[in-house]
């Protein structure tokens, strides 16, 4: 199949971006997008010309690297990761438009990279539990429900891509940050922290400039994971209770 390419290519943040078109032909229904842009850069380099970056690691749909805006869509047009997606997708003699990652939050290093560090900051500032050194406890020391455990499983299969960000027209990370949250708030190794965990990770994705959720389901619409909404609930009560217990530590003087 031919397809052509409309590709941004960016120096890095400082610069200004443009899009660059590109035409291949002989391309495979059976590759994936990953795939078919090595081809493209493969002829780029044979060109002489710049090779065109882009994030990618596993191509397993595991580690959340191929952050692709493609026609329109975090991923593209299946909810799926970008490694995952195939061009038998797409029609012979289609035009597809390649994006990187739109968010203050996600400035971009270099054409269709962006600098997903944010994500990390979040996750430091409480997305852990405390442990006790000395030997491994056994994994069935402590019990919990079924229903609790596929609950906290599904919020930790949240792979960090950042679909849910560039879906979201005002750049929220709510759903990545409810995630995170979600699977220790209800996990009983969790607890330690609970208190103070929503509001430090909340208070560092504010500080890194993510915009606000307005609920409009566009995140879980596109996320490749499939994590809910639910979370996002979950969080905000996990974040007014702790607030109500530093409002009450407060007011007692810090007892």
């Amino acid at each position: 199949m031919k397809i052509t390419l409309k590709i941004w290519r960016q120096k890095n943040k400082d610069t200004k971006g443009e899009f660059k078109t590109y035409q291949l032909n002989n391309v495979s229904t059976d590759m994936s997008f990953l795939e078919m842009l090595d081809v493209l850069n493969h002829d780029l380099i044979h060109k002489g010309e710049e090779s065109v970056a882009f994030d990618h690691d596993c191509r397993e749909g595991i580690c959340g690297m191929c952050s692709l805006y493609i026609n329109g869509r975090p991923h593209g047009p299946l909810q799926t990761t970008t490694c995952q997606l195939h061009m038998r997708t797409f029609k012979d003699g289609e035009t597809i438009t390649i994006e990187p990652w739109r968010a203050k939050a996600f400035p971009v290093i270099k054409d269709l990279v962006v600098d997903r560090t944010a994500f990390d900051r979040i996750q430091q500032a409480g997305g852990y539990v405390s442990v006790n050194t000395g030997g491994v406890p056994d994994a069935n020391e402590i019990p919990i429900p079924k229903k609790i455990a596929d609950e906290a499983f599904d919020a930790a299969a949240c792979i960090g891509c950042g679909a849910c960000v560039a879906a979201c027209k005002n750049a929220s990370a709510m759903l990545f940050v409810s995630a995170k949250v979600s699977q220790l708030a209800l996990l009983p190794q969790g607890k330690p922290e609970r208190k103070e965990r929503a509001e430090k990770m909340v208070s560092q994705m504010d500080a890194e400039g993510f915009g606000a959720c307005t609920v409009t389901g566009a995140c879980e619409a596109e996320c490749p994971k499939g994590i809910s909404i639910t979370n996002i609930a979950r969080m905000n009560r996990e974040y007014l209770s702790a607030s109500f217990t530093s409002y009450e530590v407060e007011s007692k003087g810090g007892d």
